[in-house]
């Protein structure tokens, strides 16, 4: 039993480290295609196609999933920060001037500017709407993690 304690209470090796990163970037991948797709979707239907194009949404993963690495590893993972400074405004900036030339490179709007633009704003949208539901699940963790160290300490003090 003691030996079982002592490996839960060991820090994170570095594979645990990088595993944690690495689904957080597969997760991003996967909230900011869809999102962008929604997006992508609607402005096809509303110009009257109701198909989407294989080579544009393989595009916009692949899009997606090397942001998500320069996010994690180069931009301070600003979408999960505890607030809102420069610098993960900065990163918000430039992910969305990114993808923003990506989708007039690759035709995903028809290089529409005007469109362009609106997907811009659209994507800083969704980042921070990101923002916003990291904070709401990090208090919420800590809402859960307060309550079991009052259990544990509760059931430490009877213990004793």
């Amino acid at each position: 039993m003691k030996d079982n304690n002592m490996k839960n209470n060991k820090k994170p090796t570095l594979w645990e480290l990088y595993l944690t990163k690495e689904i957080s970037i597969e997760f991003k991948a996967c909230l900011y295609f869809f999102a962008f797709l929604f997006f992508y979707c609607m402005y096809r239907i509303l110009g009257g196609i109701y198909d989407a194009s294989i080579l544009h949404m393989s595009e916009l993963i692949f899009a997606c999933y090397i942001i998500g690495y320069i996010q994690v590893y180069l931009l301070w993972n600003f979408d999960e920060a505890d607030f809102l400074g420069g610098k993960e405004i900065l990163g918000m900036v430039l992910c969305t001037a990114v993808y923003t030339f990506l989708s007039w490179l690759f035709n995903w709007f028809d290089k529409s500017i005007l469109v362009s633009l609106f997907f811009a704003a659209y994507i800083l949208l969704v980042y921070f709407c990101v923002y916003l539901i990291y904070k709401c699940k990090r208090i919420i963790d800590d809402k859960k993690l307060n309550e079991d160290l009052k259990l544990f300490q509760t059931k430490h003090n009877k213990s004793e």
